[in-house]
């Protein structure tokens, strides 16, 4: 396993969660375990870490669910009844981006929510 590769997806995951004001002790460590997971899951399957950063994305988002809610919320819809992002595509990889669930927009590379991506130039609104 290419471990600069967990630690590229975990930095990514991070940034998204400082972004989104949810770098939590608790946020960080659901991180440090979807890493931890998906490290043994690379090792049983190295053609797929190409896949690890969108997974342990997919992996917080799904703990978080669980514990405080939805996120990352879209900041992009304007109006729209409050929603969240998802990665796609839905094996998180090689190149996982936050859509908007509702428009199915591309808002941000992961590890960019902070900031405008190529895909949103104008980057999100708050």
């Amino acid at each position: 396993m290419d471990e600069a590769l967990l630690f590229d997806a975990r930095a990514r995951v991070l940034a998204d969660l400082e972004a989104r004001a949810h770098a939590t002790p608790a946020a960080v460590s659901v991180l440090e375990d979807a890493v931890s997971t998906r490290r043994w899951w690379a090792e049983q399957w190295p053609e797929g870490e190409v896949y690890v950063a969108g997974l342990v994305a997919q992996d917080v988002q799904d703990a978080l669910l669980e514990s405080v809610g939805r996120w990352p919320l879209c900041l992009s819809c304007g109006e729209a009844p409050q929603h969240a992002l998802y990665i796609q595509p839905d094996l998180g990889g090689p190149d996982p981006v936050w859509v908007c669930e509702e428009s199915g927009r591309p808002v941000a590379e992961l590890g960019q929510l902070n900031g405008a991506s190529p895909h949103d130039p104008a980057g999100p609104t708050s």
